[in-house]
């Protein structure tokens, strides 16, 4: 197929896996308006090209728009974005909000910052998806995120709960799309670099120093360099979420 010429390995695989997720889990279909969450790191970005490229391989005409909620460290963080937009043919709305200097504020003294910053990102997101009438959301958590997500669910909250590849919201007329998490992040970063796209650094004071870094610092440790184990463990929760997604897609 034409869009899968004088692609890397990386490129391929990303493709691929992530057209492999859409199908089985009917994420898209014909007419669907896709809201993208477009932060700047390389999984969204990377999200981002694979859904152009997704729209010249399916049988059916699909939309994008480009979602870059700003939480306020850097109001030049979406330059790059808008620049990578205008490349793809995107349509993008960009907001910055204070929410995230918030978070790290002694205003914030209930909630974790990330937990504080999350969530009103989220409802952010989600009024936008409502006001330009937006069927799908699609976020860039990955295989590495459903992992961490699994465990810290399991050791804090004593609930085996991950990341669905697709979940409904507000009565279906929402659907909450995560099509990378078939893919590890190491893919995704050498994928990024292959296209050249504009990555920025984190510029969040919590940056590699969240909750779900150190779980992922606990799982190398616990895997002690055995790649095998940490295949077993991503396997074993990249079929406990598509299973999850089908069960709510049925309900």
């Amino acid at each position: 197929m034409a869009v899968k010429r004088n692609l890397a390995y990386a490129q391929k695989n990303c493709l691929a896996k992530c057209g492999k997720l859409m199908q089985q889990t009917d994420m898209a279909g014909p007419n669907s308006r896709i809201g993208v969450a477009v932060s700047g790191g390389a999984d969204s970005l990377v999200l981002l090209k694979l859904l152009t490229l997704r729209q010249a391989i399916v049988p059916f005409p699909f939309e994008i728009m480009a979602l870059h909620v700003n939480p306020g460290f850097d109001d030049d963080a979406h330059l790059p974005v808008l620049e990578l937009c205008r490349e793809l043919g995107v349509s993008l709305h960009t907001e910055t909000g204070n929410f995230g200097p918030r978070a790290h504020s002694p205003e914030n003294r209930k909630s974790s910052p990330c937990f504080f910053c999350s969530r009103r990102r989220r409802k952010a997101l989600f009024e936008l998806c409502r006001r330009y009438k937006l069927t799908h959301l699609a976020l860039g958590h990955h295989g590495d995120d459903a992992v961490s997500t699994f465990l810290m669910n399991v050791v804090q909250n004593g609930r085996v709960e991950s990341l669905p590849a697709a979940e409904p919201f507000f009565r279906g007329r929402l659907m909450v799309i995560r099509p990378l998490l078939l893919l590890e992040k190491a893919t995704i970063m050498k994928a990024a670099r292959q296209w050249a796209l504009p990555v920025r650094e984190n510029p969040c004071p919590s940056s590699g120093a969240t909750t779900r870094d150190q779980t992922r610092v606990w799982l190398s440790c616990l895997a002690q360099g055995d790649k095998r184990k940490n295949r077993n463990v991503f396997g074993a929760v990249q079929r406990f979420a598509l299973d999850k997604s089908l069960d709510l897609q049925l309900r």
